[in-house]
């Protein structure tokens, strides 16, 4: 553990509570893509099947927990709650994200670090994550105008990757023989995606004014 891992949950902590206070207390999923939160949640789904299994510490197995619960629960609140449900924009949120996950599937049988199920359905989570954010930004660049609680979210969903890629670099330069490609790459494509959003995100802080992304 390093600061630049433990900020990074925690962004990714922050991140998971913003977008939770907006569903829950506003009742309200507009400008959330239900695609990419079905997305998470098999990542997760897929990247924490030792959590039963192969005990790392408690702060690991409560971070675990935390994700898998909040991303099915996301989930459940843009599809079943009677209120919440009302607000999701379906004619808009209309990324195919079916395609995205063969591909990924497909990638992890053909590159992995060790071809075991656990192990490639844990590189699959990786490849998976790295493009997950793809239907919310679509999303949002259709929509253009962009409520706070919703870019603050995106926000903080690629600081903690951003976070993360500075300690894998800390960690490569201080612990003897850490490379993992796999692992370096799918988290340097996933904070590419971000690229665009963050410009237009710290431009619309810089002249206080609302958030719109570029048709």
């Amino acid at each position: 553990m390093n600061i630049f891992r433990l900020a990074g949950d925690m962004t990714h902590l922050a991140s998971v509570l913003v977008l939770l206070l907006k569903i829950h207390t506003i009742k309200s999923c507009a400008g959330v893509s239900l695609k990419t939160q079905e997305l998470y949640a098999l990542v997760f789904a897929t990247r924490y099947l030792d959590i039963f299994t192969d005990f790392i510490s408690v702060y690991n197995t409560i971070m675990k927990l935390i994700f898998l619960g909040s991303s099915f629960s996301i989930v459940w609140y843009i599809r079943r709650h009677k209120v919440v449900r009302r607000s999701y924009d379906k004619d808009q949120d209309t990324f195919r994200h079916y395609f995205l996950m063969l591909p990924c599937l497909l990638l992890a049988l053909l590159i992995n670090e060790k071809f075991t199920f656990k192990e490639v359905m844990w590189t699959f989570s990786l490849y998976l994550e790295a493009v997950a954010i793809l239907p919310q930004l679509v999303l949002l660049q259709r929509t253009r105008n962009i409520d706070n609680l919703t870019g603050q979210y995106v926000f903080l969903l690629g600081a903690y990757r951003a976070l993360y890629i500075l300690n894998w670099i800390y960690r490569h330069f201080t612990e003897p023989h850490y490379v993992h490609w796999i692992t370096w790459i799918a988290g340097l494509v996933q904070t590419l995606l971000y690229a665009d959003f963050f410009y237009y995100y710290f431009e619309s802080w810089k002249n206080n004014v609302r958030l719109q992304l570029p048709a």
